[in-house]
């Protein structure tokens, strides 16, 4: 189990934070910003960094308007 935004999410096994948000559908390629464990993980340390049973994720994807 790990934790998104404040819900439990099933986790099959570790992977790369990359990975994870591509399993999610998420397109890492734009406006999103990620933090783990309270912590902000840089995008240039997204391939590095790895997700594990428990984590917390905060996920935020940014949005046009205002």
């Amino acid at each position: 189990m790990i934790y998104i935004n404040d819900k439990a999410q099933p986790f099959e096994k570790e992977q790369s934070l990359t990975d994870l948000l591509k399993n999610l559908k998420m397109d890492v390629n734009k406006g999103i910003a990620v933090a783990l464990n309270n912590k902000v993980i840089p995008r240039s340390e997204w391939n590095n960094c790895i997700v594990n049973r428990n984590d917390k994720l905060l996920l935020i994807k940014a949005t046009q308007g205002g």
